[in-house]
């Protein structure tokens, strides 16, 4: 009977339209919902233009079965994101992004070149032992061209 009442809990979660902890983790719902229906967006249109609209002629099947995907799944992103166990764990990545600090613009632009600097570096330190290796393989005859 337990596995029932999950069940049903699920499926009242996806049927309801209440949002849960209205206020509390705001921005990082909304990014994952959009994010959530930009893919279901993309795919909806590949679908429309490829598969589709290769196998069927009519216009109405190319183009009203992904409408109505889109529209179901941007539904069930929506409601993901108000799902409670989910939502709690989007209102905890917020509140630990918030604790993040962040660097500054000269801090970032300083970094970027050390990155930068150092990775340039590692190629020449590679390149040179990559060289010392193919004349030393070459003098004792390993590696002949």
């Amino acid at each position: 009977m337990a596995k029932a009442k999950a069940v049903g809990s699920i499926w009242s979660a996806l049927l309801s339209a209440n949002l849960y902890k209205r206020n509390q983790g705001r921005l990082v719902r909304q990014v994952t919902v959009l994010s959530l229906c930009a893919v279901i967006f993309i795919g909806c249109y590949i679908l429309s233009q490829g598969p589709l609209a290769d196998r069927f002629d009519e216009t109405w099947i190319s183009v009203g079965i992904p409408t109505l995907l889109a529209v179901v799944g941007a539904w069930i992103a929506f409601r993901v994101v108000n799902y409670p166990k989910f939502a709690d764990f989007l209102v905890s990545v917020e509140a630990e992004m918030d604790k993040v600090s962040w660097p500054s613009r000269a801090e970032l632009y300083r970094s970027t070149i050390v990155v930068i600097a150092v990775m340039f570096l590692l190629a020449g330190m590679l390149f040179l032992y990559d060289t010392i290796w193919l004349w030393l393989f070459r003098a004792i005859n390993v590696v002949k061209f």
